[in-house]
């Protein structure tokens, strides 16, 4: 299981292993700790926040303030009843079903029955909110409602009321909720989160464990933090202790305002050791603004599939310094497609935001509305372009292709490239048929990789084909060789290949050896 953990908190006791610190059912946010990075959106210049002057440094003025407006959120989920003792050639639904009824169900002989279902179990899971407005409008995490068929909420008091979903997007991790009362609740009012500069005092408040609504105190800790959990990961980093339970609480400044939402951990026993990350209010506020207008939130597509430029694809590509967003693949039939992006252009601005890594590229475009026609600066083979393009509307059938594995193939006639470690083969009938490929696929296999030499430390594996060579497309292992020599004469320190994996194309820039 991953040490970085969603805060929720499951409570049946049947669900959790003895020998487990993790619920089974935590979902994991990132593949590895090492995975995190910082975003470019937190690095501007940050001004100080001036708090709630209390004696003694004492942090109960600013709680007597926030947490009234901070609830439980219980959530049951009820799994799918199962037939006891396994299928039976007697459900309903069986074809032997009719056979039977025939002989037996017009003669007074019972019918075979179907087994008793067993009892559904049911999961019990809990969170934490906070009121935004009097008249029980209620911010959480999305992954602490997903797939709820029930969601009651405990307010400070003790007052526990039915809740209704009203909208939550799962790309931003965030849902609310509304709750009818007789009475006005107390809310917490939005800080700017913008604001916030490292080694800032904040407090974390929410219901870890169920044990009840807590308030732990922290700092700070980094801005930026990319979890890699979805395209707007934008995460303050604090050491103020959160665990399970903690999920969809809020982030408290010194001025008693919400600056984020308290929602995954890293850890590698499952409890908090002062690494916690939090939604930034004002990416959070814009979301919930959006959903209780509209329930749910619908996001641009481009349809390309993009990586970084690094310093070896800038020499590659004879870019003057390494930024942008590579485009490796442009799916078919899509915005991208039509408005005439190509691979290998390199987009440098969207919507007029410059564009300095692909995160930037993937907020930019999400955060436009379907429909909507924006331009796009590109790099294309040395020049800067502009183009327009219709953006279109985000699905979870709208997907860059994904990344497989190639096996190397047998037979054919090729070429080797000692000095990046490459042996290639040309697309014969045979590696055609072996490999599964379209008869209109041409370049050069990858048969054999040199794991001393610079291709295999960029990332090319046997069973690649190499389409392309610093962006002109080759048909042979001999147009691939000749295409690597030319840009090593040219003076540059690194060839750029793009590289068909699987249903997948990337770009590789394998720099040269010296010697």
């Amino acid at each position: 299981m991953s040490p970085l953990s969603i805060l929720r908190r499951h409570r049946v006791a049947a669900l959790l292993g003895a020998a487990l610190i993790i619920s089974p059912a935590v979902v994991s946010l990132a593949q590895n700790a090492s995975s995190i990075g910082t975003s470019n959106a937190a690095a501007t210049t940050q001004t100080p926040i001036a708090g709630i002057k209390a004696p003694n440094g004492s942090f109960a003025p600013i709680v007597a303030t926030a947490k009234p407006a901070v609830v439980t959120v219980t959530t049951v989920t009820k799994a799918q009843p199962e037939a006891m003792g396994g299928a039976s050639p007697f459900d309903g639904d069986s074809p032997l079903d009719d056979y039977f009824r025939q002989f037996f169900g017009d003669q007074g002989t019972p019918m075979p029955r179907t087994p008793p279902q067993r009892q559904a179990p049911r999961s019990e899971a809990l969170g934490s909110g906070l009121i935004v407005s009097t008249d029980g409008t209620i911010v959480t995490n999305n992954h602490v409602v997903d797939g709820a068929s029930s969601i009651k909420v405990t307010l400070d008091d003790g007052t526990e009321l039915p809740a209704k979903l009203v909208g939550r997007d799962a790309k931003n991790d965030l849902a609310v909720l509304k709750v009818k009362t007789g009475k006005s609740l107390p809310a917490i009012k939005w800080g700017d989160s913008d604001r916030l500069m490292t080694g800032d005092q904040v407090l974390a408040i929410g219901n870890p464990f169920g044990i009840g609504t807590t308030v732990t105190a922290g700092i700070v800790s980094a801005r930026g933090r990319d979890l890699h959990s979805g395209p707007f990961d934008d995460f303050i980093q604090i050491d103020a202790p959160i665990n399970r339970g903690n999920s969809g609480g809020p982030l408290v400044d010194v001025n008693g305002n919400v600056v984020g939402i308290n929602t995954a951990i890293f850890s590698p026993n499952g409890g908090s050791v002062g690494v916690g990350f939090a939604i930034p209010s004002d990416q959070a506020q814009k979301v919930v603004a959006k959903l209780m207008k509209g329930g749910s939130i619908q996001y641009g597509y481009l349809g390309v599939q993009i990586q970084p430029v690094t310093p070896d694809v800038a020499s590659a590509i004879g870019l003057d310094h390494a930024g942008g967003a590579l485009v490796s693949q442009v799916n078919d039939g899509s915005p991208a497609a039509n408005a005439g992006i190509e691979s290998g252009d390199v987009i440098t601005s969207f919507a007029g935001q410059d564009v300095k890594d692909p995160k930037d590229l993937s907020r930019a475009v999400a955060d436009v509305a379907p429909g909507a026609r924006e331009t796009l600066d590109v790099w294309r083979k040395g020049k800067t372009m502009r183009i327009s393009v219709d953006v279109g509307r985000n699905s979870d059938e709208a997907k860059t292709a994904s990344t497989g594995d190639s096996s190397a193939p047998s037979a054919g006639q090729g070429a080797r490239l000692p000095a990046l470690g490459l042996g290639l083969m040309d697309i014969t009938p045979e590696i055609r048929q072996q490999m599964n490929l379209a008869d209109n696929e041409h370049g050069a296999v990858v048969a054999s990789v040199n794991p001393d030499r610079p291709a295999a430390a960029a990332g090319v594996q046997p069973g690649d084909i190499i389409v392309a060579v610093n962006q002109a497309p080759v048909k042979s292992a001999r147009q691939v060789t000749q295409a690597i020599a030319q840009a090593g004469k040219s003076g540059r320190h690194s060839v750029l290949l793009l590289v068909e994996r699987g249903d997948a194309q990337i770009y590789v820039a394998v720099p040269f050896a010296n010697g």
